[in-house]
């Protein structure tokens, strides 16, 4: 189960102030990909479940991604997740023909399989870009990201931790501090990916 606080910064001045507070903090910044599977039948998403690989930069890296059962309540996310490396050049062969998901060797994909009878194949939901900036501040793996959809650009600090209302307190109380306008998330960028426009 990952558990992660999610809080929506208001817009791209949010961001920028949050970046800009947080720089001494800074560990990396990824350039990420996302691109999104079903199964031909809905036999995921039927049951609140969704297949993601995940690109790095110019493809130096690919994750395969199960999750399912998202719950998000006061900026808490909650979602079962199960996840490993990929080749990058078989994932983008999988981008490009979705029904080799079916084929590839993987312990991600082979659950797939077996949890959710994906016999009839698998169809490309599309996807997003994601500028993620990672930091580390008082003991947190923060992430700052700036998520690009085709209708709108969304701005989100998450953090996973096996603490989150002591997270979410520590980042509310630096938000408030900086005069941050932020909210709760209130959907995953999954969900709002699929609605077509933002919260």
């Amino acid at each position: 189960m990952e558990v992660e606080v999610k809080l929506r910064l208001a817009d791209s001045d949010a961001h920028r102030h949050v970046t800009t507070v947080l720089s001494p903090f800074h560990v990396i910044t990824h350039r990420q990909q996302n691109l999104f599977f079903d199964g031909a039948a809905s036999e995921l998403s039927a049951r609140r479940a969704v297949l993601r690989l995940r690109f790095y930069g110019d493809d130096e890296r690919c994750v395969v991604s199960l999750k399912a059962r998202a719950v998000l309540v006061d900026g808490v996310s909650r979602v079962e997740e199960d996840e490993e490396d990929m080749e990058p050049r078989v994932g983008r062969e999988c981008v490009a023909e979705p029904g080799k998901l079916g084929s590839v060797e993987s312990r991600v994909l082979g659950r797939v399989k077996e949890e959710f009878g994906t016999e009839k194949g698998f169809v490309a939901l599309g996807g997003f870009g994601n500028v993620r900036n990672l930091y580390d501040w008082k003991g947190l793996k923060l992430e700052v990201d700036e998520t690009m959809f085709e209708f709108g650009t969304l701005y989100e600090i998450e953090c996973e931790s096996a603490d989150p209302e002591g997270a979410k307190r520590l980042l509310e109380e630096f938000l408030k501090e900086n005069q941050i306008n932020y909210s709760y998330s209130i959907a995953s960028k999954f969900a709002i990916f699929r609605s077509g426009k933002l919260p």
